[in-house]
């Protein structure tokens, strides 16, 4: 039997690293660093496909050229305005008042790539969060947990409870849509057996 060739996860999340040991694709992580700027009107959606692109690209140029790359970006977005990582707690607060007792959209990115192929999509999926006052929002800010995911919140951890209801993946809304990335993999000829 032939072997598969080493998936390179290119990000630093450990949301993502633990999504895939969830469904047992084994993987090394190596996170790349590129410009994270969005260009001027670019819209969401062409936004996270063209992060997860170039992060998997930058790792596929320094890994081996049998290596298959996966590059992800999540990113939050309401009326055309994109949600990265909240810049300070003022900023935090901002968004966490406009997502409150709103549907937004959550666009998370997959693109795999390999030598001389690549496939990748962008999965969307409607969250809703129920009332949030400023003081729930400041608590929140204070426990930390906001300051590193896009739109200021996790919905695996204590930002989970103002969710009133989501219509879509649930691991995309987390970092990584499960189903998508095992379906773009087997695309490759890449399966894994769990």
């Amino acid at each position: 039997m032939l072997s598969q060739p080493t998936l390179i996860l290119a990000s630093q999340s450990p949301r993502r690293a633990e999504l895939l040991k969830q469904i047992q694709i084994p993987f090394i992580q190596r996170p790349v660093n590129i410009d994270e700027t969005p260009t001027k009107d670019e819209k969401p959606e062409l936004y996270v496909l063209r992060m997860a692109l170039e992060k998997a690209k930058a790792s596929l140029q320094i890994s081996e050229s049998k290596d298959v790359v996966l590059g992800s970006d999540t990113v939050i977005a309401i009326d055309g305005e994109i949600f990265g990582k909240p810049k300070d707690q003022a900023d935090s607060m901002r968004m966490l008042s406009i997502l409150s007792d709103n549907t937004h959209q959550v666009l998370t990115a997959i693109a795999i790539v390999t030598a001389t192929q690549h496939k990748h999509l962008v999965v969307s999926t409607q969250v809703t969060f129920g009332s949030l006052s400023q003081k729930q929002i400041k608590q929140y800010w204070q426990t930390g947990e906001p300051k590193d995911k896009a739109g200021s919140y996790a919905i695996q951890g204590l930002g989970g409870q103002f969710v009133k209801h989501i219509q879509g993946s649930y691991s995309a809304v987390v970092g990584l849509p499960l189903y998508q990335t095992k379906t773009l993999l087997a695309e490759l000829g890449i399966t894994y057996e769990c």
